[in-house]
């Protein structure tokens, strides 16, 4: 580690472990992301401009920012889930944005993570769905996944939690890594990939509409697979966090027909050694109504951001709330 770096996580930690200080001294905060590409970057950048009120800034009530005084939050581009709570954990980031799924088994040491539990994980809030997109070719479909087998697939990239359930729901159906030509890459690689003809398929979770199937879409063309009723039951059962759900018809140029596909929530998620008193005035600031503007302005999924939804499949998930959180929604009347 150099000495820049070190002296850098130095201040962070100095600053995170000041307390009620945070109002008056700069409070650099990182929140993970993902690639430019998805939703959780463009979300992730909302949500750190609504809580940000760098020292120096105008008050709120004089058209301001109106959030944490002293808060300096940076969205980081990162390969998303995996890496951004392995990154929590380990105090390499603040916060981070990933799916439920995979914050449940990393936090309980289970599945892929047997034997790595990630205890300092904590939730702020739920965000919003995740849906999976199974992209194509214009012109191409499959019956299930099992005719993936064979194929050039994109898998998401190492990191990501949709690699870890993709790579889960694949083997129900019998591809694994050994017969099928996997490519891990990001979303945007992915979408070139398959406009060049270089890959079959690929599969990318994230709130819709995600930018580079929008560009995919409206040049190359593309179709997503809509998932059976009894395929969505399946996928249900072997990742419960994954749930049905549905991308109308018209998110996407020329795909015209109603997609059924599973999808997983996405979290806001901290270290649990992060004072009290500051996610307390975060999550009350990521509720406030300067940050609602921010969010119905900005990418389409931050509409679905919501503190009455907050808490959704929250207290079953087995992963515990902040107490700074904890704190604010029972001040809200969110929680009891």
């Amino acid at each position: 580690m150099s000495f820049m770096t070190k002296m850098s996580a130095a201040l962070v930690a100095a600053t995170l472990t000041a307390g009620t200080a945070y109002a008056q001294d700069p409070t650099f905060f990182r929140i993970g992301t993902g690639g430019a590409g998805g939703t959780y970057f463009p979300i992730g950048g909302t949500i750190a401009n609504g809580i940000s009120a760098p020292p120096g800034s105008r008050p709120c009530e004089e058209g301001g920012q109106c959030g944490v005084p002293g808060l300096i939050a940076i969205a980081q581009s990162t390969t998303a889930s995996v890496f951004n709570n392995s990154a929590v954990q380990n105090g390499e980031l603040e916060a981070g944005l990933a799916a439920a799924d995979v914050t449940r088994s990393m936090y309980l040491g289970e599945g892929k993570f047997e034997g790595k539990p990630h205890p300092n994980l904590r939730i702020v809030a739920n965000l919003y769905p995740e849906d999976l997109h199974l992209v194509m070719p214009k012109g191409a479909s499959i019956n299930d996944l099992g005719d993936l087998a064979d194929k050039r697939v994109g898998i998401a990239q190492a990191g990501s939690g949709t690699q870890v359930a993709v790579l889960q729901m694949l083997n129900e159906w019998g591809v694994t890594r050994d017969n099928m030509d996997e490519a891990e890459l990001n979303n945007s690689q992915s979408a070139e990939r398959l406009a060049d003809g270089q890959i079959d398929a690929y599969f990318y979770a994230a709130g819709w509409p995600v930018s580079a199937m929008v560009q995919l879409a409206s040049t190359k063309g593309m179709e997503l697979h809509s998932f059976s009723e009894e395929d969505l039951a399946k996928i249900n059962e072997v990742i419960p966090a994954y749930i049905p759900s549905t991308i109308p018809a018209g998110v996407y140029d020329g795909v015209d027909y109603e997609v059924r596909t599973p999808a997983v929530s996405a979290l806001l998620i901290v270290s649990s050694e992060l004072s009290d008193e500051l996610v307390y005035g975060i999550t009350k600031a990521l509720w406030n109504d300067n940050t609602r503007k921010l969010l119905d302005n900005g990418h389409a999924k931050g509409k679905q951001i919501t503190a009455e939804t907050a808490l959704d499949g929250v207290t079953n998930l087995g992963v515990p709330l902040h107490p700074g959180a904890e704190r604010f929604y029972k001040e809200a009347g969110l929680l009891n």
